[in-house]
């Protein structure tokens, strides 16, 4: 109940970010559903777990979207109120993951709703019945399994928000954050296992490669249809995925390096400074966008050497590229807003101190620009490398 009203009191930019959860999470148990309805219509047939495994880009990047906008919610912040009623940071953590989960329980009996609505089971709206032989609609619906398939994302977004967030005991020594005197961050320290992580990606992609053969348009498809490509792209794209993520806070921070170097002014010294200190926030959604880009880069190029395959390009495959692509942008969106409220103090006290607002532009400008100079070509790099196993 505390959950519900806090949800309920939130700043509408706030319940904008939760409805956008919900739809995702909506967009995600649709295409959960979807799968279900293919197995019903095909028990015979190993298609479905393929569905299923493509269902796993969907989910990861609607559960991360969903920890990031947990991660922003003010209502769960703690206060010296709060506090003071027996609500410390571990009761506000699962008050956060009880938001979180709310959120996507509604997107997924939108889902729910939606499809039974395509089947036929529910009458008297606009377009009533129109996926039936899609969905299988001339078969009973296992309602246990549905179920089962749309508990999987509040049930994953929940405990990732409650990990994430959970209190962590401050070390011997040590300030507070807010209160931290030390100017620049130490350097993240994922980039070896980042790059170790992309070339096992990479490998895994060339090596199933070798076993992909779309002479007789038989074999496993990937999604849109294309026959004859191998299984194994999904599994090395997903390495390559996590490897950017880890290499992202790294880059980030190289970023900021760069910016200070050669006898910096204060335009480079202050942006040089910011990258730095949000290289661990910023960082993992940035990496999380390259690999979304590489891998639609190379999904185009593999489409566009099939022959007629762009007609075969379905509704289902468009949604979940869409949702993939829109949480992870929305999730960098998220996580440069929470970026910007962390220093909004500091911002406060060089505008105090005379900073001209001028400064402040060109340095969101220069970061933006450095961000791109380093992460633009390691896209690039990556899309070309993972694009020529599959269409050579």
């Amino acid at each position: 109940m505390l959950a519900l009203r806090l949800a309920r009191g939130s700043h509408p930019l706030v319940q904008l970010r939760r409805l956008l959860v919900a739809a995702a999470a909506a967009g995600t148990g649709f295409l959960l559903l979807c799968t279900l309805g293919y197995a019903m219509s095909h028990p015979a047939s190993t298609g479905s777990v393929l569905r299923l495994a493509w269902c796993a880009a969907p989910i990861a990047a609607t559960v991360h979207f969903a920890v990031a906008v947990a991660r922003t919610d003010p209502g769960t912040k703690p206060r010296p109120g709060l506090a003071a009623i027996g609500l410390g940071p571990g009761q506000l953590m699962v008050i956060t993951a009880m938001t979180t989960a709310v959120a996507c329980t509604l997107g997924s009996m939108v889902a729910l709703l939606f499809f039974l609505h395509l089947r036929g089971d529910l009458s008297g709206l606009p377009f009533d019945g129109a996926a039936a032989e899609l969905l299988a609609a001339d078969r009973p619906l296992p309602l246990a399994a549905a179920l089962t398939l749309l508990a999987l994302v509040p049930l994953a977004a929940s405990v990732a928000s409650a990990v994430v967030l959970r209190p962590r005991p401050a070390k011997p020594g040590t300030v507070p954050e807010p209160e931290d005197p030390a100017p620049p961050a130490a350097a993240p320290g994922g980039l070896p296992w980042g790059v170790a992580l992309i070339a096992a990606g990479l490998a895994a992609e060339t090596y199933a490669s070798g076993f992909a053969d779309g002479s007789d348009g038989s074999g496993p498809r990937m999604p849109g249809g294309l026959a004859g490509s191998p299984v194994g792209a999904l599994a090395g794209w997903g390495l390559t995925a996590l490897g950017l993520a880890l290499a992202g806070p790294a880059l980030t921070h190289l970023c900021g390096r760069l910016l200070q170097a050669v006898r910096p002014g204060a335009l480079r010294l202050l942006a040089g400074r910011v990258l730095q200190q949000e290289a661990r926030r910023i960082g993992r959604p940035l990496g999380v966008v390259c690999a979304v880009a590489s891998g639609a880069y190379a999904a185009g190029a593999l489409y566009a050497d099939a022959v007629g395959s762009r007609s075969e390009i379905g509704p289902l495959t468009t949604l979940g590229a869409l949702l993939v692509a829109g949480c992870a942008l929305l999730t960098l969106t998220t996580a440069a807003v929470e970026a910007k409220h962390a220093r909004a103090d500091t911002t406060a006290a060089l505008l105090r101190l005379g900073a001209p607002a001028a400064l402040l532009r060109g340095c969101v400008a220069l970061r933006a620009g450095a961000l791109f100079a380093v992460f633009g070509p390691v896209t690039w790099l990556v899309a070309e490398l993972s694009t020529m196993p599959l269409v050579r």
